[in-house]
């Protein structure tokens, strides 16, 4: 291999181990609408500035919008030989047009052009997050709305804590997630910064307008510090963050919808278009894209553990090490978004039972709260002393055998004499979820408030 691009210093080829553990064409590939629009971006500027010819720059716009074309009609040969998409780029603008190609890398680096390429690519799969995610928080609100009544257990320690209702457990999602992209915001934004031009770590002698190339591609100002600007890759590391942090949200849900849907539970199905069957049980109806959306959280958290590790010791300023800052970031990102996708699917796709869902609300004494809510407010009792005398009902409940709304009202008041007939009415799961009427409760009004809220909220959405 000769490769152009800095071969004069060296009399003899890498070795073959070094051209491969080199080589990130592979991987890299994928940047070459940045890497393209960058080069132009920098042209046009080299141009304004006098810097190249006129003629120059007008044959390099030309040979890029070819070479663009070429990759996207798959014309284009990619050789391992040529280590990066910078130097295919290069290499092939140089059959096209000839020696002008090489006024293009005129005051840049590859180390300033990678950086740009990966801001560029992880700003634009930002942007497609936002409105994937965007779209599952529409679906899980509309959901809501449609279940803002329909009453389900609600659990901690996965035991029966105090009913709930289906809308109001899918609206805690729906926060989840505009937190997520709250975060993926807030990364786009500090991200928003050029380091085209920054060179190699130092800086140009040439007068190059940083802020040209800057507003070309659509950043907010460039980097302010050469070394920083090609040595950082805080914006990925924060991404991936925000990225992980949603793939878990994900994988919870995802975890939910395989429990709900056993027949153990039974609270919830999805259809043939969500679910798989076994390759020898014949009854079988496995929730598989819950259950891979759970395990690709593994590979994004993966792809965040793996760069902290790449960064956590690297000097100042470019380093080899950052050619691994790539395929695990593509990957991570890649992956949520199909995550999404199938999570947004079995949302539009999934169907509560209603009928097992109430029937479970009452399982485990779901309503004795309601009942030590009723002595603090009718009797007058310190919550402490309530909570103790409706332990006790239920235990006495359970030794019979019986659920709170059978045990007889004797039972009761031979516990606490002035409990009335009106505290068996508490007991009631409907009554329960109604009386949660503070903000953020579980009241069927409220959700139905909060579901309307936020579709309101999506719709006036700009589109980004």
């Amino acid at each position: 291999m000769n490769n152009r691009m800095w071969g004069g210093r060296f009399a003899a080829g890498p070795d073959a181990t070094l051209e491969e553990i080199n080589a990130s064409i592979d991987f890299d590939r994928h940047l070459y609408r940045q890497d393209i629009a960058g080069s132009k971006a920098h042209a046009a500027m080299l141009k304004k500035q006098g810097i190249i010819a006129a003629e120059d720059a007008q044959k390099i716009a030309r040979g890029l919008d070819t070479i663009l074309s070429e990759i996207e009609r798959g014309e284009f040969k990619f050789k391992r030989a040529l280590e990066d998409i910078h130097t295919h780029v290069e290499a092939r603008l140089k059959e096209l047009i000839g020696a002008a190609a090489g006024r293009l890398h005129t005051a840049r680096s590859r180390n300033d052009q990678v950086a740009t390429d990966l801001k560029l690519y992880v700003r634009e799969a930002i942007d497609g997050l936002d409105r994937s995610l965007a779209e599952l928080m529409r679906a899980l609100a509309e959901k809501a709305a449609a279940h803002a009544a329909t009453v389900m257990p609600g659990f901690t320690h996965l035991q029966p804590a105090q009913p709930v209702t289906f809308g109001h457990h899918l609206l805690a999602y729906v926060e989840m997630l505009a937190r997520d992209r709250g975060r993926l915001a807030d990364a786009r934004k500090r991200l928003n910064e050029s380091p085209l031009g920054a060179g190699a770590l130092a800086g140009t002698p040439f007068p190059i307008d940083r802020e040209a190339t800057a507003k070309a591609l659509g950043f907010d100002r460039p980097a302010a510090n050469s070394l920083d600007a090609v040595s950082d890759r805080d914006f990925a590391l924060e991404t991936l963050s925000a990225c992980a942090i949603a793939a878990i949200h994900l994988s919870r849900f995802a975890e939910e919808i395989v429990v709900w849907t056993s027949p153990a539970f039974g609270l919830v199905k999805l259809s043939d278009r969500f679910t798989t069957g076994s390759s020898i049980m014949p009854q079988k109806r496995n929730p598989d894209a819950a259950e891979l959306v759970r395990a690709k959280a593994g590979r994004i958290i993966g792809a965040l553990m793996q760069l902290f590790v790449v960064m956590k010791g690297l000097p100042l300023a470019y380093a080899k090490d950052l050619q691994e800052d790539k395929e695990g970031t593509f990957d991570a990102l890649s992956t949520l978004a199909l995550a999404v996708a199938a999570t947004t699917g079995m949302v539009r796709d999934l169907e509560p039972d209603e009928k097992r869902m109430k029937a479970a609300a009452a399982e485990g004494y779901s309503t004795a709260t309601d009942l030590a809510d009723w002595l603090v407010q009718n009797l007058k009792l310190p919550f402490r002393e309530a909570h103790e005398i409706t332990g006790k009902i239920v235990a006495r409940a359970a030794a019979l055998n019986l659920s709170l709304t059978r045990l007889p009202l004797s039972e009761m008041q031979a516990i606490e004499r002035r409990i009335t007939a009106d505290a068996a009415k508490s007991l009631s799961v409907h009554r329960s979820v109604r009386s949660r009427t503070s903000y953020g409760g579980t009241a069927p009004r409220n959700v139905r408030a909060q579901a309307k809220k936020w579709l309101k909220r999506l719709q006036r959405e700009p589109k980004r």
